[in-house]
């Protein structure tokens, strides 16, 4: 029932803002954003969201082949010494779904980085959102800043501020 409630939840802000492929491409643009200092998850839920998201789309491609290759070698008999290319042709529908479904995998944490990344901060992150901004102001990165949004900021906005601030603050 949750499942349900999730997916039409994810169908209905598709329908409303912005296309799979958008949301995917948002969703790397804020993976690529959120600065990997571990300090941030003191104080951010969605750094453990995008370290999660990094992890799967770094290594689910190669978990998924290498599982979609381990059901065809298993279930063909050439390990047990019995093998026919008859049984390869038999699990191959079932290696399919399961590397299929790993695959998907990275797709689906982008498109729920996406949703994320484009939503509203809310009131109190959102005051602290803006007085950040202004400190980066004041210590001279007015160039960059500029393309942050001031009066709705999103998640993605925080993303960026944080990144050009421990950019700035660690190199």
């Amino acid at each position: 029932m949750v499942t349900v409630i999730i997916a039409l939840r994810l169908l209905w802000y598709l329908i409303m803002n912005l296309s799979v492929v958008q949301l995917i491409k948002l969703g790397q643009k804020y993976i690529g954003f959120w600065p990997d200092k571990t300090e941030l998850a003191r104080y951010f839920v969605e750094y453990r969201s995008v370290q999660s998201a990094r992890f799967v789309c770094r290594y689910f491609p190669a978990l998924a082949l290498f599982i979609f290759i381990m059901q065809l070698y298993f279930a063909s008999g050439f390990f047990f010494g019995s093998g026919s290319l008859n049984n390869v042709v038999n699990a191959l529908p079932n290696a399919l779904v399961y590397g299929v479904f790993l695959l998907s995998i990275p797709l689906q944490a982008l498109v729920m980085l996406g949703v994320k990344a484009d939503k509203l901060l809310p009131p109190s992150l959102a005051s602290w959102y803006r007085s950040g901004l202004e400190k980066a102001k004041k210590q001279g990165s007015h160039s960059k800043l500029t393309d942050l949004a001031i009066a709705k900021p999103r998640y993605i906005d925080l993303a960026q501020l944080l990144q050009l601030t421990y950019g700035s603050n660690n190199r």
